[in-house]
């Protein structure tokens, strides 16, 4: 690990140690250092080691957090209730729900070794055939989440499913007028087709809620040895995972990369094809997929609007954040045009 400061911004290293020595005694045995390697886009994500032993910590991002958002127990039961299943995910070891340690709830899990493929180029170097078949990985991933009982691992009441895309656009809209600082040309027509044309849901299942390849990690032989990023998982229509993975394959490398690119190396699959497998193993026909795909153009203005509110007040931390302006208008053109056009 490159040298850092002793403490990175929302980190309090003296007291973290504190706190990991009275619960997970004998744990820690080095002098603890950490490196933010998530820089608030959704949590703030840290890799921890004592010089011998490795481990992530999460914690929501600096300032400005919308209601509802950023659960560090969500994530934190969400993760602790798969590991075992199909559904690779690191070890919980530890939640704090308080804010006496780091000014906020957090959690730690342990640190999986891998790859999340962000960009087009690194991911194009393992050759078509393997990255079409990590494409196929991914589809076959979401469905063995979606294959769950939520009552057999605990999950029962983990989400409301009826009403849930009403309650959804709901919840997404009203965070939307928390961000808005700007006009943004189309969002309010998408969001009153979107509540226009509701769908009927299938059957409810276990929702990730960010469902896309740079949130898994591949091993060297491209297995997926993990899944991240928990905090907007819950029990509901597991189309809204499918809408959104055809979403960012369909607009993969907009904004100069703001949106991975990772979905145009060659071989990937098409979105039709990701549609199809994932049919496939599910039995579930992918009905009124466009509505999916524009809802999941809508929510991701909407984060996208929350990551340049807490821009402009000079709250996150890491490089490109400037940049989040750009997306949200280019996100609601793309979710009006799903609707209208196909």
């Amino acid at each position: 690990m490159p040298d850092t400061p002793a403490d990175p911004p929302g980190l309090d290293l003296d007291r973290l140690r504190g706190h990991l020595d009275r619960e997970l005694p004998g744990t820690v045995r080095g002098a603890l250092r950490a490196e933010l390697i998530e820089g608030g886009r959704s949590n703030l994500t840290y890799l921890l080691t004592d010089g011998t032993s490795r481990w992530v910590l999460r914690r929501p991002p600096l300032g400005h957090v919308l209601a509802t958002a950023h659960d560090m127990g969500r994530e934190h039961r969400v993760m602790t209730a798969l590991r075992g299943t199909g559904v690779p995910v690191p070890a919980t070891l530890l939640l704090d729900t308080g804010a006496d340690v780091l000014g906020a709830p957090w959690y730690l899990m342990e640190y999986v070794p891998g790859t999340a493929h962000r960009d087009a180029g690194p991911l194009a170097a393992l050759g078509e055939k393997r990255v079409h078949a990590l494409g196929e990985r991914l589809v076959d991933t979401l469905a063995a989440l979606h294959r769950i009982d939520p009552a057999a691992v605990g999950l029962a009441d983990f989400g409301r499913p009826e009403g849930f895309l009403e309650r959804q656009l709901r919840r997404w809209s009203t965070q939307l007028a928390a961000s808005r600082s700007r006009d943004l040309p189309g969002v309010d027509r998408l969001h009153e087709l979107l509540a226009a044309r509701l769908p009927d849901s299938p059957a409810p299942a276990l929702v990730h809620g960010d469902y896309r390849l740079d949130n898994v990690l591949v091993d060297g032989h491209d297995a997926i040895t993990a899944v991240l990023d928990w905090e907007m998982s819950t029990l509901g229509d597991p189309l809204t995972d499918v809408g959104l993975l055809v979403m960012y394959t369909e607009l993969a490398g907009v904004g100069g990369g703001i949106i991975p690119s990772a979905a145009t190396a060659p071989g990937f699959p098409a979105a039709a094809e990701l549609v199809a497998r994932y049919a496939e193993l599910t039995g579930r026909a992918a009905a009124d997929l466009d509505w999916y795909v524009a809802f999941a153009s809508f929510k991701l203005a909407v984060v996208a609007e929350g990551i340049h509110f807490r821009f402009r007040q000079g709250r996150t931390l890491g490089a490109g954040f400037e940049r989040a302006a750009e997306i949200a208008p280019v996100l609601a053109e793309h979710g009006l045009t799903t609707l209208t056009a196909r």
